[in-house]
């Protein structure tokens, strides 16, 4: 699958769609989500054009990638979910259903998860 730069994440990138930013830094941005699936959740991105986990984790400088796993850490604790717990989870490909073709990791938390998220809040 090739980078769609007018993907809705590519977008809220430069500004073109407006985000609730929970973090950001030179690498990785992190806004909330507009459905959220549970109390706390956060969509993290890379700021490059990366279109999955594959393509990130294959191409992504030794910067991006520390600066990714880093925000998540920072944003479980300003988030208030680090001692309790969340989850993170990305979506590679078809069969994974990922929608957006930019490499994304969701952070839920804010209650107990079970095993697998439902659409309760």
């Amino acid at each position: 699958m090739a980078y769609d730069p007018n993907n809705v994440f590519a977008k809220i990138l430069r500004g073109e769609i407006p985000c609730k930013k929970a973090y950001e830094d030179a690498h990785v941005l992190a806004f909330h989500d507009i459905k959220p699936q549970t109390p706390v959740h956060v969509l993290v991105i890379p700021k490059g054009a990366y279109v999955s986990s594959d393509d990130f984790g294959a191409n992504a400088s030794d910067a991006e990638l520390a600066a990714f796993m880093r925000a998540i850490s920072k944003l479980g604790r300003q988030l208030g979910v680090a001692t309790g717990g969340y989850r993170m989870l990305a979506n590679h490909g078809s069969d994974a259903n990922q929608e957006v073709p930019h490499f994304h990791v969701h952070l839920f938390g804010g209650r107990p998860l079970g095993r697998m998220i439902s659409a309760k809040t």
